[in-house]
C-alpha cells in the first residue's frame, strides 16, 4: 500500500466476515517493542482511510511476537484508540505428517524455481 509517497508493507491482511473488519497482522521474530505499535497504528489509519468500505467497521491490528512481557504490553497499548492486540507464537520444528505429505519436498521446490 502506498500513502503520501511512502510504501507500506503489511505482513498479512485478512477480512473477518463476522466482525466486518479488515485485520492486519504483523509478524515479529523477536521480543515485543513499542515501535511495533506505532507501525501498526499507521497501517490501521491508512487501511481505514484508503481501503475500508463505508459499510465496514474500523480495521483491527494484531502483532505476533516471539516473546513479550504482558505487563509491559498492557502499559504500551493502554492509550491507543485503535483496536490492537499483541500475542506470542510458538514455532515448531516438526511439521505434522499430514501437512508434510501434502506439501512438495524441498528438492521439488528447487526444481520448480
Amino acid at each position: 500500500m502506498e500513502v503520501a509517497g511512502e510504501e507500506m508493507f503489511i505482513d498479512l491482511l485478512f477480512f473477518n466476515r463476522e466482525l466486518n473488519s479488515l485485520v492486519a497482522v504483523e509478524l515479529k521474530s523477536g521480543k515485543f517493542r513499542t515501535s511495533y505499535l506505532g507501525q501498526l497504528n499507521t497501517y490501521l489509519s491508512a487501511l481505514d482511510t484508503y481501503i475500508r468500505k463505508p459499510h465496514e467497521n474500523p480495521s483491527i491490528g494484531i502483532i505476533l511476537c516471539k516473546e513479550m512481557n504482558q505487563t509491559f504490553v498492557e502499559f504500551a497499548v493502554r492509550d491507543y484508540n485503535k483496536s490492537m492486540g499483541v500475542a506470542t507464537y510458538r514455532a515448531s520444528k516438526d511439521m505434522p505428517e499430514r501437512l508434510r505429505n501434502a506439501l512438495p519436498n524441498i528438492e521439488d521446490l528447487k526444481k520448480l524455481l
